[in-house]
Order: structure tokens, then C-alpha cells, then sequence
């Protein structure tokens, strides 16, 4: 009985992921949840307390999500540098580029949806942003501690940078399916970390 509980907990949290990244957070009704599940709403509640509970939840499976394909190869180079790249190579071509998440990236779709509607949310999303940001600039200081990179470099406002050119890669891949915004994006961001090394 508690396997069939977790199994169907983990089906109501994959099928409103999809849910969310197709319709988005908040044109996704309990209804659309319970349909997509075969669930009544008393098996629904039985899981969550709320829909922002069952977002939570959601947020927690797309992070387990995005590690598994963004971080594949990274533990083989203690390459602070190349880390960052497959890390982005993973991002844009993998991702994004294999739309792991149906319908778009969830986090940059979250990252439009709940700007201003949901602090709770809201905060949750931009703490997961800030510590790929603090990631970022972790191996930046320590490639710069190897002597390979310019001095004076500001290695937070690289690593928002790099994280803001992800997203903005999501949001035009999204608009129309161009797997040139991809190349594009990840030709420009080789060119840019290429240009912060001695």
C-alpha cells in the first residue's frame, strides 16, 4: 500500500511538471491535474495540501531532472574551465536542445509565470539560480587560482551572465524550435569564456 502511495504521488508530480511546462502554473487548474492523473480530488489531497505544495514538489523533480543532464561528464575533469563547459554544452544541447522538459525549459517558464505573483515561489526559483551562480563562480576563483584567467575579473557578475544567457537561449528556442538559437548561443559563450583566459 505505501509503494502504490509513492508511485502515485511521483505520477501526480511528473504528469503536472508536463502540465506546467505545456499550460504553465497557473492556467493548469486542480481539474487538469485530476484529469491528467485519473485521480479524485480527495486522492489528490491526499498527496498535497495545496496546488503551491504540489509546485514545490514539482520544482524538487525538475532540479533532479536538469542535474542528471547537466551535470553527465562534469565529475570526469577537475578542469574548473571545461566543467563550465560541458556544463553549458549540457544546458543548450542537451536540455534544450532534446527538450527534456516538454513544452519548454520549466525553470525559465517558472521564472516568467511567477515573477510578481508568488514571493514563495519566487524566492525558491531564484535561490536554485543562485547556487548554479555560486557553482559558476566557485570554478571561475579556482581557475583564476591556476593562473589562467585576466585579472580583476568580476567572477559573480560572469557567472549571472552566463546563467542569463542560458535563459535567454530557453526563451527564443521556445519561441520557435531553432536549433541555430542553440548553436549560436553556445558558439557566443565559448567565444566569451575563451576571452576572460590569459
Amino acid at each position: 500500500m505505501v509503494a502504490k502511495g509513492i508511485q502515485t504521488r511521483q505520477n501526480i508530480i511528473q504528469k503536472s511538471l508536463r502540465l506546467f511546462c505545456v499550460k504553465g502554473y497557473y492556467s493548469t487548474s486542480i481539474n487538469d491535474i485530476l484529469k491528467a492523473t485519473a485521480l479524485t480530488k480527495g486522492g489528490f489531497y491526499g498527496h498535497f495540501a495545496s496546488k503551491e505544495a504540489l509546485w514545490f514538489a514539482v520544482y524538487k523533480e525538475a532540479m533532479r531532472i536538469w542535474r542528471d543532464v547537466v551535470f553527465e561528464g562534469i565529475a570526469a575533469t577537475a578542469d574548473p574551465l571545461e566543467r563550465i563547459h560541458i556544463l553549458i554544452e549540457n544546458d543548450i544541447k542537451h536540455k534544450l536542445g532534446n527538450q527534456v522538459f516538454e513544452g519548454g525549459c520549466f525553470f525559465h517558464s517558472m521564472l516568467v509565470e511567477l515573477s510578481g505573483q508568488s514571493a514563495a515561489m519566487s524566492s525558491h526559483l531564484m535561490r536554485g539560480f543562485d547556487q548554479l551562480a555560486g557553482l559558476l563562480c566557485a570554478w571561475l576563483k579556482q581557475a583564476d587560482q591556476q593562473g589562467r584567467l585576466k585579472e580583476n575579473l568580476n567572477f559573480k557578475a560572469i557567472s549571472r551572465y552566463i546563467i542569463v544567457a542560458l535563459n535567454g537561449a530557453a526563451a527564443l528556442h521556445a519561441c520557435n524550435r531553432d536549433p541555430a538559437i542553440l548553436d549560436q548561443t553556445l558558439s557566443e559563450l565559448r567565444f566569451y569564456l575563451q576571452q576572460l583566459q590569459k
